[in-house]
């Protein structure tokens, strides 16, 4: 914590000679758009790099100031524990509220019905926890951590983009923002999902971690884990949550996460980058998206546009 406050301090105060980031700038002026134009905004948090981001673009945001709205994370239950240690010291460390809602609870309650079989997942389960917590703390904006090069529904919103009174997006009814004019009106019911990072990249993401030595989970490095191999994709085999066939033979294998959703819905890559300087190298070399390791996106050509206009993030 100590480290974080003095960076953004020898920025603020101009005793560190700055070099201008246009993607850092903007965000910035999101976030003090999203708090001058909204009553009870939240931000999204997964515990990812995305949303670890955020957080940073945050704090530089409103400093000295503290973080002045609540981080809201949407646990599946199936999340690795990497993510969930390193969310609950983050948010101690940052002395900012965490507010944790359950699809457990969705499921519990008879709002949701539980996949069952091969490709059982709880991520589309969150839409109804994820809505009904808005609801519940009548949040007006949440902000997330999609960006444009992830997958091509994402393409498609704004900056401010607009939620019906049951959280359902519409892609066809998207307003202009011409000029960097952000226009956070809205009508009785409606909220807005915010997207600061809208325009980054996620070599664009990695390398801002790396230039400002944000820490992040160590499922993002290279390291041994008990895999399985189905459809191509690298499965984790650890804690009984993914599902398994008989004749899909468990292996340990050197791999990392290039995003992290939960266990059921997020595939592994065989890696050996230890570092943020090596991973940002393999990056760059890469020739395959991120999203090409998210299993959930397989569903179906559409699967993330169906899910957006039904309420998720």
């Amino acid at each position: 914590m100590e480290v974080i406050e003095k960076n953004i301090k020898e920025q603020v105060t101009g005793k560190k000679v700055l070099t201008v980031n246009p993607l850092e700038s903007e965000a910035i002026y999101i976030f003090r758009e999203v708090v001058a134009q909204f009553e009870k905004p939240v931000l999204l948090f997964s515990g990812g790099k995305d949303s670890i981001t955020l957080v940073r673009l945050a704090q530089k945001a409103f400093y000295p100031a503290k973080i002045p709205f609540p981080l809201l994370h949407i646990d599946t239950g199936h999340n690795f524990p990497e993510t969930i240690e390193f969310r609950d010291r983050l948010v101690k460390e940052l002395g900012v509220e965490l507010i944790v809602r359950n699809v457990q609870d969705s499921i519990d309650a008879g709002k949701v019905v539980e996949e069952k079989g091969k490709y059982a997942s709880r991520n589309s389960l969150q839409t109804t926890t994820l809505l009904d917590a808005l609801e519940e703390f009548k949040f007006d904006a949440a902000i997330g951590g999609a960006r444009r090069d992830e997958e091509k529904a994402r393409a498609k919103e704004r900056i401010f983009s607009v939620r019906d009174d049951f959280g359902q997006w519409d892609e066809k009814n998207q307003r202009p923002e011409l000029f960097d004019h952000l226009n956070g009106k809205i009508d009785l019911g409606q909220n807005v999902r915010v997207f600061p990072i809208s325009n980054w990249t996620e070599l664009d993401v990695w390398s801002y971690i790396e230039k400002e030595n944000i820490e992040i989970p160590s499922i993002y490095f290279a390291h041994k884990r008990k895999t399985f191999v189905r459809d191509g994709m690298i499965w984790s085999a650890e804690d009984g949550v993914v599902y398994r066939e008989e004749d899909e033979v468990v292996e340990e294998r050197l791999v990392r996460f290039r995003t992290v959703g939960d266990m059921s819905c997020t595939a592994a890559v065989l890696s050996d980058a230890v570092t943020i300087h090596k991973v940002v190298a393999e990056i760059r070399e890469s020739t395959i998206s991120e999203r090409g390791a998210r299993i959930d996106d397989k569903r179906s050509e559409a699967a993330m546009e169906k899910r957006k206009q039904q309420g998720y993030f």
